[in-house]
C-alpha cells in the first residue's frame, strides 16, 4: 500500500504494508529524512503524524483508522519540554506536571505549593507534600534540601477524611459536598471557604451561590485549618487568598460577576500580594473579566438624593460593614468559633500527622482518628460495651439476644452437580429467570437462543469482568474512550469517525 507523506514542504511516496503501526513508520521517516530526535531528562524530540485533522498514535494500524492506499499523511518534528517535577494528586489519582527547569529545585517549597495551587485549584492549607519516599515537605526548606532529580513525583496529600468532600468539590456537586460537611462549627466554616475557593476555581456557579446564600462570603481569606491556628501568622502567605481571587486567577466570568453582585466589596479585595482582582485579570490576560472589572471599578451608583463613584462607595459600605458587625455581636452575645484549650493542636514533626489522605471510612472526625479494628463494631458507652457476634448480641450485662437467621432466597435454577451454590448464584439465577433478554441475531450458530440461560449468562459476566479487570475500563466507558479518539478526525464524516471507533474497539478487545 502506497501513501504519501508531506513533511516541511515535501510529498514523498512510502511503501507501507497493512499491516505496519505508526510507530514503523515514523521510524521509515526518521531514516528517509535524516531527522534526528532525541528524549531526555529536559525534554524530547519527537515525529507527530495527523491525518484528517487528528493525530496517529503508535499503536495504531495504519488500515484501522481509515487510512486506505494513495493518502497523504503530514509529519511535523515536535518539541517537548519535560516538566521539572511531577506531583501525584492522592484525591483525584491524577500526576500535575510543574515546569521550572532546574531552577525551580532552587526554590522553596512554599513556592512550589503556589504553583500546584494555581494549577489543581486545591487552597494551600488543605494539602501538604511528601517525598516518594514519605518525608514530609515543610515551607521554610528548599527543594534542593530534599536532593530532588529531574523529573522526581512527589505526592500531595490532604486531611484526613476529606476525599471524598474534595472530589466533590473538584466535580461541583452540591448535594455530595453538603453530605460530606462536617458538623464541627470551626471545621464546618473552614470546608465551606474552601467550598467556595474551588467552586470559584473550577467556575461552578450553582454551587457558589449556594455557599453564598448560606453567608460565606468571597472577600474572606480561606485561612488555614483550626488545627493549624495556631501558627496562621506564620504559615503560606497564599493562606490569605479569597475565593475572588481564585475566580479572578481562572478567569472564570460567571463567578466573578456572582461574587461582586453579592457582595460589591469583592472589587477592592487585595491578595496577600496587594493586587486587586482587576489587577490580577490584567496580567493573566482574560480579556472578557477586564472589561467587566474596569466597568465595575468606573460605574457610579445612584441614589434618590446623591450619586458617588464605585471608589467611595466601597468605602463608606466597608465602614458600615465594620459597624453593623460589631453591633450585631454585642447584641446577639456571638463568640467566634477560635481554638480553646483542648482542641487538637498540629505541630510539625512532633504530633501525629493528620494529612495523609485517609478517607472517611474508618475516621471518626469527632475524635481525629481511625477505628483500630474494623472487624468488630465496638461502641463504648457509659452503661458497657456491645459487641456483635455472629447471630447474637452481647451487652456489658452478658445478657444474649439472639438476632433473626438470614433467609436465602429459593430458586430453581441451581447448578448441576453443585448443591451449595453461593447466594451470588442463587440471585442471579433468580433475576434471569423473570427478565428474559432479546435472542441473538443469528439463531443457527449454535450458541443458546436467548440468554436466559445460567450459563450463558455466566460466561458474559465473567468476560465482561475479565475485560474491566485487564483493560481498567468497562466496555461503556472502552466504547466512550474509542468514540472520542475517533471524534479527533474532523475532516472525516461522522459515519467514517463511527467505523473507525469499531475497529479500535476491536482491536483493544483482541489485545487483551
Amino acid at each position: 500500500m502506497r501513501v504519501f507523506i508531506a513533511f516541511e514542504g515535501l510529498c514523498e511516496p512510502f511503501d507501507v504494508h497493512p499491516g505496519q503501526t505508526v510507530y514503523d513508520v515514523k521510524q521509515m521517516i526518521k531514516v528517509y529524512f535524516h531527522i534526528q530526535l532525541s528524549d531526555d531528562k529536559q525534554g524530547r524530540r519527537i515525529l507527530e503524524l495527523t491525518f484528517a485533522g487528528g493525530v496517529l498514535r503508535d499503536q495504531w494500524v495504519l488500515t484501522d483508522v481509515g487510512i486506505t492506499v494513495c493518502s497523504t499523511i503530514k509529519c511535523t518534528v515536535k518539541e517537548e519540554t519535560k516538566p521539572a517535577l511531577y506531583v501525584f494528586n492522592a484525591v483525584t489519582k491524577e500526576r500535575i506536571g510543574i515546569f521550572g527547569g532546574v531552577y525551580l529545585l532552587n526554590e522553596r517549597v512554599s513556592r512550589l505549593k503556589t504553583l500546584i495551587s494555581l494549577k489543581s485549584g486545591y487552597p494551600v492549607s488543605v494539602y501538604t507534600l511528601r517525598t516518594w519516599q514519605g518525608t514530609e515537605m515543610y515551607n521554610c526548606n528548599c527543594l534542593s534540601d530534599y536532593k530532588l532529580d529531574l523529573g522526581a513525583t512527589l505526592r500531595m496529600d490532604v486531611w484526613d477524611g476529606w476525599k471524598e468532600f474534595l472530589k466533590a468539590c473538584v466535580t461541583g456537586h452540591k448535594k455530595n459536598v453538603q453530605r460530606y460537611l462536617v458538623s464541627k462549627q470551626e471545621v464546618l466554616r473552614y470546608q465551606e471557604r474552601v467550598a467556595l475557593y474551588m467552586a470559584a476555581h473550577f467556575g461552578h456557579l450553582e454551587l457558589a451561590q449556594w455557599l453564598l446564600n448560606k453567608g460565606v462570603r468571597a472577600d474572606e481569606a480561606v485561612g488555614v485549618h483550626p488545627y493549624r491556628e495556631w501558627c496562621c501568622e506564620t504559615d503560606h502567605p497564599d493562606v490569605g487568598k479569597c475565593a475572588i481571587h481564585a475566580a479572578a486567577e481562572a478567569g472564570r466570568l460567571l463567578v466573578l460577576k456572582a461574587f461582586i453582585a453579592h457582595n460589591v466589596l469583592c472589587l477592592q479585595c487585595r491578595n496577600p500580594v496587594g493586587q486587586t482582582p482587576l489587577r490580577i485579570c490584567t496580567s493573566l490576560t482574560h480579556k472578557d473579566c477586564v472589561l467587566y472589572l474596569v466597568m465595575k471599578t468606573w460605574s457610579v451608583v445612584s441614589f434618590p438624593n446623591i450619586s458617588l463613584p464605585m471608589s467611595i462607595y466601597i468605602k463608606v459600605k466597608k465602614w458600615l460593614f465594620v459597624a453593623q458587625r460589631h453591633i450585631w455581636r454585642v447584641k446577639k452575645r456571638l463568640v467566634e468559633f477560635k481554638p480553646r484549650v483542648g482542641d487538637t493542636v498540629v505541630v510539625n514533626g512532633f504530633t501525629e500527622p493528620k494529612m495523609t489522605s485517609r478517607g472517611m471510612h474508618g475516621f471518626d472526625h469527632e475524635k481525629g482518628r481511625k477505628e483500630t479494628d474494623d472487624s468488630k463494631i465496638n461502641t463504648s458507652t457509659k452503661y458497657g460495651t456491645n459487641k456483635v457476634n455472629n447471630n447474637t448480641l452481647t451487652n456489658g450485662n452478658e445478657q444474649k439476644m439472639k438476632l433473626p437467621p438470614i433467609h436465602q432466597t429459593p430458586t430453581n435454577h441451581t447448578r448441576s452437580g453443585n448443591k451449595d451454590a453461593s447466594i451470588d448464584d442463587t440471585f442471579e439465577n433468580s433475576w434471569t429467570a423473570h427478565v428474559p433478554l432479546p435472542p441473538l441475531v443469528n439463531p443457527g450458530n449454535g450458541r443458546p437462543q436467548k440468554l436466559t440461560d445460567p450459563h450463558a449468562v455466566i460466561i458474559l459476566n465473567s468476560s465482561l469482568k475479565s475485560f474491566s479487570k485487564y483493560s481498567g475500563r468497562t466496555p461503556r466507558e472502552n466504547a466512550i474512550h474509542c468514540l472520542g479518539l475517533a471524534s479527533e478526525f474532523k475532516e472525516k464524516t461522522w459515519l467514517r469517525q463511527l467505523d473507525v471507533a469499531r475497529m479500535l474497539a476491536k482491536k483493544s478487545v483482541c489485545s487483551l
